[in-house]
């Protein structure tokens, strides 16, 4: 397996970052994720930090050196990340959950599979033409919004990890990969400002790495001062004839057991995974609780 990959995140007009990005391989099997944690809720880069890390750690102890279903294991580490957010509320005592959007790309055989939840995108760009993309669970998407809100831009989201309810997400593959097909993956801070005629043209006419320098610069000057966060990560498929050495990855030599990642490792660690659907329902009855007090509390002000 041979692929290049290139990932840049830049906080742009924001206090902080609250996306997160990375890539983890195996022999046979790649794993490609980004988050954005959701501001108007506490710890947004927790959450999405959380994400990254479940999907990682669940990449690690599976991919031996392959996926058994590449499409089960993206629902089962979505669903995780999200009990673990929830966890870590209950565990902290929140009055609220932190929240994160998530897009994630599994690659084996030669084929591509992903899943999504929220508004941080996946493009599949082939000879410079979109061949896929995910669609964002937003009002906007649906057209259920109202033109003051379309008009201003705001791409309100029906689901999220972290929230009370359960998320909605949706996925897709197998997608057969030819030689020079690109995955790209990124935020709203990314989409909202660069149109996606200018995005197929620097995935067409660049590198990865060059691609997504570019276009992570173009979002920046185009929102300005005001510029969300702005988070990219692209691969490149290529196949062992056609191989560009050039920020590449080949995955042919190394062990059954080899596991590299960009993902930073977590307290997840030490965390169990018994964390049931009795429990989930405890918490989130407990974190509705405490954002009910909290309403009586400002209406008594």
């Amino acid at each position: 397996m041979r692929f290049s990959v290139f990932q840049l995140s830049r906080r742009g007009g924001r206090a902080i970052n609250e996306d997160r990005m990375g890539y983890c391989y195996t022999r046979e099997a790649a794993l490609f994720a980004l988050a954005d944690g959701m501001g108007g809720h506490p710890e947004g880069e927790t959450a999405a930090e959380l994400a990254l890390q479940v999907l990682s750690m669940q990449f690690q102890r599976q991919a031996k050196p392959g996926l058994e279903d590449p499409a089960d294991f993206l629902v089962e580490a979505l669903l995780r990340a999200h009990k673990q957010i929830l966890r870590y509320a209950a565990d902290k005592g929140m009055e609220d959950a932190p929240r994160t959007t998530l897009v994630a790309a599994v690659v084996q055989n030669g084929r591509a599979w992903w899943i999504h939840c929220g508004d941080s995108r996946l493009y599949m760009a082939r000879d410079g033409e979109l061949a896929a993309r995910t669609r964002d669970h937003s009002y906007l998407e649906l057209g259920q919004i109202s033109a003051q809100l379309s008009t201003a831009n705001r791409n309100v989201l029906f689901t999220c990890l972290g929230s009370p309810s359960k998320p909605i997400y949706d996925s897709s593959g197998p997608w057969k990969l030819e030689q020079g097909d690109k995955l790209f993956l990124c935020s709203d801070g990314l989409w909202s400002s660069v149109d996606e005629p200018r995005l197929l043209q620097e995935l067409h006419g660049w590198p990865v790495s060059q691609a997504v320098h570019n276009l992570v610069e173009a979002a920046l000057r185009r929102a300005g001062s005001s510029s969300d966060n702005v988070t990219a990560i692209a691969m490149e498929w290529e196949t062992p004839n056609a191989f560009e050495a050039t920020q590449g990855i080949s995955t042919q030599e190394i062990g059954d057991d080899a596991f590299e990642s960009s993902i930073q490792a977590g307290p997840l660690e030490s965390w169990e995974d018994d964390f049931d659907d009795e429990a989930i329902e405890r918490s989130i009855a407990e974190i509705n609780e405490a954002i009910r007090r909290s309403a009586e509390r400002q209406t008594r002000r």
